[in-house]
């Protein structure tokens, strides 16, 4: 089995894409139980006009045609910044076994910054969670992208 490092670098490639998109540079990729990866995903909900085209949504919904399946039990959702309301929601409907994410969000995250929506006793799934893992990667890249978008504003 490959380290979680060598699936956040490959969650890292797909915010890439977004970032070249001019889309907020998000990344996510769904790896089933065997160390597969079966889904992929980058930000792209200005590209596709869908509120709900976020890079785990995205992921989630490739890795569930891979499947032929909605559950995707057993597998690890790798993405490089943490999750939204939606997007942990998205994730318990999946039941995934695991989710890691890279940067903290401090003003939407809802793993750990502003609630800890996955691990509510109400819901019948519970998820494990490592966060931190190329933390300071995801950062950089995020930082880079609105330093950039400030200065076009600006100028």
């Amino acid at each position: 089995m490959r380290s979680d490092e060598f699936y956040m670098h490959r969650a890292l490639d797909q915010a890439h894409l977004a970032a070249a998109a001019g889309e907020v540079p998000v990344g996510a990729v769904v790896v089933d139980a065997q160390g597969e990866i079966i889904g992929v995903g980058c930000n792209a909900p200005v590209a596709s006009c869908d509120p709900s085209g976020h890079a785990e949504v995205r992921a989630l919904r490739e890795a569930g045609k891979h499947q032929g399946n909605y559950r995707l039990e057993g597998c690890t959702l790798f993405v490089t910044l943490e999750p939204c309301m939606m997007c942990a929601g998205t994730m318990i409907h999946a039941r995934l076994a695991r989710l890691v994410y890279g940067a903290a969000e401090p003003r939407a995250g809802m793993v750990e910054s502003k609630a800890n929506l996955l691990t509510q006793p109400w819901f019948n799934h519970q998820i494990a969670v490592t966060g931190g893992v190329l933390a300071a990667a995801s950062q950089k890249l995020l930082k880079g992208f609105f330093a950039a978008r400030r200065k076009q504003l600006n100028q």
